[in-house]
């Protein structure tokens, strides 16, 4: 998946004569994507636990017009209003979790109910208007960077440019503890050529992304944001023993309850996750919007759970990783972005990345199938 990634930004860095890799173009895209790539770290765990939830679009844009009426109608301020929101986000997750996990009602039936719920109240809080401007404050979540410690040097950010360094050294340990530790139980590991390879690149990829992101304006809020949610959640999944248990019950989840494994418990907090994951993307939505709007939300959760499938996660459950989640939503973003740059239309755009989703389930069908 990374190379694929890598291999359309370089296809849209040509086709669009270097445009893709402006900095400021990248900055866009990742303001654009944040929201996003947030959302597709609580969609994994659901979609990973065998289900779906197609109510996240619209939970995002019913929290922005809770946010912006505390916000901007009673003058709350925004640290209390945000962490209401984020509560909210948490109830509206565990409502569905509720009917999922423990009436056995389809996900599908419950999400879908909850998209055409949290749809109509968002229209009838904003009173089908738009709200706004958010207080300054609130707006740096998601149009803020980060503060530069040191003066300007050649034109960069210092500050920025040293955590994307420490970021990239930071992945190329990570990754030779990982490979260590697979030797060590006699796990197969891949040639030391294609380990050193991969992992060049990545570390690559970091460096050059933060490198362009310091020569504008250093590293948005929200990036940081990201990245420690992605790392919170690779930590999670990978390392402890409820990560375990969540792939187990995807995997089989009537061998993971007579295995002694909560299920319905597991089931209930993935949707009350993906309910806080939602409620924080609505909010950056809305930042970045610096308005909560009736339509906002509208279509997100397409392109979420898009990202996770296009990433590698099974829709059969059990299978997916984070990073293959937020390379999926880079995936997304690119495309978009880029289709943009060159002028398709918003009707191809949909018709390629329908394309590109059914080409990613396909080749999850048939490898189930192969093995």
């Amino acid at each position: 998946m990374l190379m694929s990634l890598v291999a359309i930004m370089l296809f849209f860095q040509v086709v669009t004569g270097g445009k893709l890799l402006l900095p400021l173009n990248l900055t866009n895209l990742i303001l654009q994507n944040s929201f996003i790539v947030v959302m597709a770290l609580g969609m994994l765990l659901v979609i990973v636990t065998g289900h779906i939830d197609l109510s996240v679009g619209s939970v995002a844009g019913a929290v922005g017009a809770v946010a912006a009426v505390l916000m901007v109608q009673y003058g709350m301020h925004f640290v209390p209003a945000t962490l209401i929101c984020l509560a909210l986000g948490g109830l509206i997750g565990a409502a569905q979790g509720y009917w999922v996990a423990y009436f056995k009602i389809p996900s599908f039936i419950v999400t879908l109910a909850g998209m055409l719920v949290f749809k109509g109240l968002a229209l009838a809080i904003l009173q089908g208007q738009s709200v706004g401007p958010f207080p300054a404050e609130f707006q740096k979540l998601s149009s803020g960077f980060i503060v530069d410690l040191f003066d300007k040097i050649q034109g960069l950010q210092p500050t920025s440019m040293l955590l994307g360094v420490a970021l990239a050294l930071l992945l190329v340990v990570i990754n030779l503890k990982s490979r260590r530790r697979q030797q060590e139980h006699d796990i197969p590991v891949e040639p030391w050529s294609f380990f050193i390879a991969k992992t060049a690149i990545f570390a690559g990829i970091v460096l050059y992304a933060s490198y362009l992101l310091a020569s504008y304006r250093g590293l948005p809020n929200v990036l940081v944001v990201m990245g420690v949610l992605i790392a919170l959640y690779a930590f999670v999944t990978t390392r402890t023993t409820i990560g375990r248990q969540i792939y187990a019950v995807g995997g089989n989840a009537r061998a993971a309850k007579l295995s002694g494994v909560r299920t319905e418990r597991l089931t209930f907090l993935a949707f009350v996750n993906m309910g806080v994951l939602a409620a924080l993307a609505g909010l950056i939505f809305a930042a970045r919007l610096n308005t909560a709007t009736p339509k906002a939300g509208l279509g997100f959760e397409l392109d979420v759970i898009a990202a996770c499938f296009i990433g590698g996660a099974s829709a059969y459950g059990g299978v997916g990783r984070v990073s293959g989640a937020v390379i999926g939503a880079l995936i997304m973003g690119v495309m978009n972005n880029g289709m943009s740059i060159l002028g398709i239309g918003i009707d191809y755009q949909q018709v390629i990345k329908g394309l590109v989703l059914l080409g990613a389930v396909c080749l999850d069908v048939y490898n189930q199938k192969r093995g």
